[in-house]
């Protein structure tokens, strides 16, 4: 029986070559200038190819370089695009593995949200799913050294997400990341438009105002808007991007943003 999470997109959303990637990775990083400040409890980020969405992730990792020591846990959500189900889809391995190295996960954080109603554990939801993967070099690279809490997210309301992350919350050790992309394949200027929209939506909290056309993540994403506003955090627009301005035409772009929370 397989206890690791090998990777399912390695060579196809970012390189399969440990010191390519290592390299990319850190290419895109050093592109970003780090803000003064604390660094943020939760970041929404993209999860296309790096080519597309890598600059935009950057812009939010960056901001966790301060506290590699100190994150010992990532709990980290993304949308289902190839299983279908209702609830959240835990995971029994034991690692995710990317070509940077195997990330353990945390039993302990997975035994407590499986107690949780809408929690139980699906793994055919994770073994082709990118949405999760493409931000695990990135931790491993920003941060070195910690467990991993992987959910990858079907149909569900914001309350049954908001009350596993409030599970999951805990303190200055844990980091929460939220992957999606927002708009996709609309022109140009018409995304540009709905991707603002939708950050708007995101600053103000207004999970209600966000639907599936505007981020394929929608329900991880209102899931942290609503514990973010009940916890009174506040939201930054960090970057807002597509395609068309990164890697790609620009007549059918998708649309990429990038949020701290504090």
């Amino acid at each position: 029986m397989h206890t690791v999470r090998t990777p399912a997109v390695a060579g196809l959303f970012y390189p399969a070559d440990t010191t390519e990637l290592h390299a990319q990775v850190r290419h895109f990083i050093g592109e970003v200038e780090a803000p003064d400040g604390p660094s943020p409890k939760a970041i929404i980020a993209p999860h296309a190819g790096y080519v597309y969405s890598g600059p935009i992730a950057a812009s939010a990792y960056v901001r966790l370089q301060a506290v590699r020591g100190t994150i010992a846990r990532v709990v980290l959500l993304g949308p289902s695009h190839r299983v279908g189900f209702r609830g959240i889809a835990a995971s029994a391995m034991v690692a995710f593995e990317t070509p940077l190295g195997k990330i353990p996960v945390d039993q302990t954080a997975v035994t407590r949200a499986r107690e949780l109603p809408d929690v139980g554990v699906l793994e055919q939801a994770h073994t082709r799913e990118h949405s999760l993967e493409v931000h695990l070099p990135f931790l491993q690279e920003v941060l070195g050294e910690f467990e991993l809490v992987p959910l990858v997210v079907g149909e569900a309301r914001p309350s049954q997400v908001g009350e596993v992350l409030e599970a999951l919350w805990g303190g200055p050790e844990t980091l929460v990341v939220i992957s999606t992309d927002l708009s996709h394949y609309l022109d140009y200027q018409h995304a540009r438009q709905m991707d603002q929209e939708t950050s708007r939506a995101i600053e103000t909290l207004r999970f209600e105002e966000i639907g599936y056309e505007q981020a394929c993540g929608r329900n991880p994403v209102n899931g942290l808007l609503w514990v973010a506003r009940r916890k009174g955090l506040a939201v930054e627009t960090i970057d807002l991007r597509n395609s068309g301005d990164t890697a790609g035409s620009r007549d059918q772009v998708v649309g990429y943003g990038a949020y701290a929370f504090h």
